[in-house]
């Protein structure tokens, strides 16, 4: 997020240069053109607040309002020809947008299908309809890439702006569709067709309520969350959305690169203030003194990427700080929920859970908890462990996850170095 804030901020002082060059009767068509690249992508809803700045600034009002016609002179070319963001491909409001279409067709497709089984002649034609019935229920689970996006990285933003309400509602209603998707999957892959009637009836029992749920979804994402989302959300904070969104992965299409290659080819060229990151102390000589030796922020950030476990610190207000961000993790997590609320961050059925571990953390009851899952086929091991201080105050709470398929499967000893490549002893 460092580097959105860079840029938003190098983007806002650069834009209140331009205006102020205006202002001591720089040339309209000069500017237009050494500064083409970011006023191609500046909005109406910008340049009211550029304004607004310059008369916090000092700048005498009157001042404002008499150049008011230059500012627009200034921006014109780009407020005519510009689109709505969100239309454009590329965009998370058209990425979400064209998933719903998709899932829409996958839902008429298995409508269709469910008729042709009913309709059934023989069993020949039966076993045709249900494995394509099977094979479409397979599809709707794509939809769980979307709502993960929703989840871990809408969510996240939209509650900087006190909007809480989707993270609670929306999540419970996609675990309820979660539940229902995972419920036909299993009633198909079960069912007998000697009876087609019978069986679609079976089916549709199932199916209608799952697909007015997810119908209705489409309806509440288009007519009231993204409205939203698009009033609040800044430009860097969509196109950090979209910078995270791959993490996840997506739902039945592949995202198009419409939006926004003016403002991407803007801070490429123009960015003078780059993100600090841990690289940038690598050379500096500094260590960070620990108990036992010291390292250099560099090494100790190298360090944590290479732990064969996932971590996540949550400080003592429940605020997530921190996430081992490693190759191979297990849960989905995004550098949206830095800085949100732990209990957001966690389905609505299991946020008691949660309360419950922090409440016992924070009173002393206990100093750690620990839970075992089957999850996508890999045995996960999962602990959490209250932090304190040298005088035993609570400091946060630290996650630990770890798949310990291949442990659970060791037996015996193994003394000496195996000539093994490392993956193949991963699979052994």
């Amino acid at each position: 997020m460092s580097e959105l804030i860079n840029n938003r901020e190098f983007r806002r002082a650069k834009l209140q240069e331009i205006l102020m060059q205006l202002h001591a009767g720089a040339d309209v068509n000069a500017v237009k053109q050494q500064f083409r690249h970011l006023l191609d992508s500046v909005g109406a809803t910008e340049i009211a607040h550029l304004e607004s700045e310059l008369i916090a600034a000092g700048v005498p009002e009157e001042e404002v309002k008499r150049l008011c016609d230059v500012h627009v002179a200034l921006f014109e070319e780009a407020l005519e020809a510009q689109a709505k963001p969100e239309t454009l491909p590329g965009h998370p409001v058209h990425t979400f947008r064209a998933e719903n279409t998709a899932a829409e067709e996958v839902l008429r497709q298995f409508e269709a299908a469910l008729a042709s089984l009913q309709k059934a002649g023989d069993a020949v034609a039966a076993g045709a309809a249900l494995a394509q019935l099977q094979e479409l229920a397979g599809r709707l689970w794509e939809l769980d890439k979307h709502y993960l996006r929703k989840e871990h990285l809408l969510f996240p933003y939209l509650e900087k702006y006190g909007i809480k309400g989707p993270s609670s509602v929306m999540w419970a209603l996609h675990d309820d569709i979660r539940a229902g998707i995972k419920r036909l999957r299993q009633l198909l892959g079960q069912m007998d067709v000697q009876d087609p009637q019978r069986a679609a009836e079976e089916i549709a029992a199932q199916a209608r309520p799952l697909f007015e749920t997810i119908r209705s979804m489409f309806y509440k994402e288009d007519n009231i969350l993204f409205p939203m989302s698009l009033e609040h959300l800044t430009e860097d904070e969509w196109l950090a959305i979209k910078k995270q969104s791959g993490e996840i992965g997506f739902a039945y299409i592949t995202p198009g690169d419409e939006w926004p290659v003016r403002l991407e080819k803007f801070v490429a060229e123009q960015e003078k203030a780059p993100a600090l990151t841990p690289e940038a102390y690598a050379g500096d000589g500094k260590q960070l003194p620990l108990d036992t030796g010291a390292l250099s922020l560099h090494e100790l950030n190298r360090l944590l990427l290479h732990l064969p476990i996932d971590i996540t610190f949550v400080d003592k207000d429940d605020v997530v700080r921190y996430f081992s961000a490693g190759p191979d993790r297990i849960f989905v997590r995004t550098p949206a929920v830095i800085g949100r609320k732990v209990q957001n961050c966690h389905p609505p059925a299991s946020v008691h859970v949660v309360n419950r571990i922090l409440d016992d953390f924070k009173a002393g009851r206990r100093d750690s908890a620990e839970f075992w899952i089957q999850f996508q086929g890999r045995f996960v091991h999962i602990r959490y462990f209250a932090v304190r201080d040298e005088h035993g105050a609570y400091m946060g709470t630290l996650e630990m996850t770890q798949d310990i398929t291949h442990i659970r499967e060791l037996e015996g000893e193994r003394r000496l170095l195996s000539e093994e490549t490392p993956a193949a002893a991963t699979t052994a």
